[in-house]
């Protein structure tokens, strides 16, 4: 039985809430323990094709790691995968959508940058805000910011420490979509749907050729990578469904496999 979050199954979306409301959804040890355990299960589970990471009520996504707990002698302990059991996922396969519906403050950031898809309801703030507390984000997000913005903007975030609002996170590019106050959950569920749409090989594929590709500054060079996954996608049973059901003009009958 999970404490510090609940899950909901639907169909081939799984949402994840992290739950801990009183503390704004901050982190702790033991729930980075829960998370990287159904965040196992998701990886695994071949009938679940997108995850949904949100936070419970109204006032933040998650404001980071929980402070008082570290000051009060916690555990600072952490599984494989990292702060929330996905900021060092790096093997993870299946796409993330972060809906975030208020502050994202420190770690609660660097979870969303860790997945694919940031929606932003319009109350959302962010920061990194580590270095007014004697910490740095090493969480990924000094790695993924400046992956994900220009450098110098990214540099202006995180040497200020300062909160930047979702309209202009949305300028910046590090939100994908900008949604009304209230609507940052309905809006990923949304774009769930749309994901759920393609080939699940497709999609997985797709995920590793970008994050494998960047690695390499030459296009050249990304483009002629081999990449296992793609010898899974011309090997699929989803290679031979979408084109049929193109030529039949029907909806493929994904098998994800």
């Amino acid at each position: 039985m999970s404490e510090f979050y609940t899950a909901e199954r639907d169909g081939h979306v799984l949402t994840v809430t992290l739950n801990r409301p009183e503390r704004m959804n901050a982190l702790h040890s033991p729930a980075h323990f829960e998370l990287d355990a159904i965040f196992n299960e998701f990886e695994s589970d071949p009938e679940l094709w997108v995850g949904i990471l949100t936070g419970a009520g109204d006032r933040a996504f998650s404001a980071g790691n929980d402070l008082r707990w570290q000051a009060e002698g916690g555990s600072r302990d952490k599984p494989k995968s990292g702060f929330g059991g996905i900021t060092e996922r790096f093997d993870r396969t299946k796409p993330m959508i972060a809906a975030v519906n208020g502050v994202a403050m420190g770690g609660g950031f660097e979870l969303a940058l860790a997945c694919d898809v940031i929606i932003a309801a319009e109350n959302a703030r962010f920061a990194l805000p580590e270095p007014k507390v004697g910490l740095a984000a090493l969480a990924g997000g000094l790695h993924r910011l400046p992956r994900a913005i220009p450098v110098k903007r990214a540099m202006g975030m995180i040497l200020t420490a300062r909160h930047v609002p979702a309209a202009e996170g949305y300028e910046l590019g590090f939100v994908t979509q900008l949604v009304p106050e209230g609507e940052a959950l309905s809006a990923a569920k949304a774009f769930a749907a749309q994901i759920i749409e393609c080939s699940p090989v497709s999609i997985r594929t797709s995920l590793d050729v970008v994050r494998r590709g960047l690695e390499y500054a030459d296009v050249r060079d990304a483009m002629l990578m081999h990449y296992d996954s793609v010898a899974t996608l011309r090997n699929s049973e989803d290679l031979i469904e979408g084109p049929l059901a193109f030529s039949e003009k029907r909806k493929p009958n994904w098998k994800g496999r």
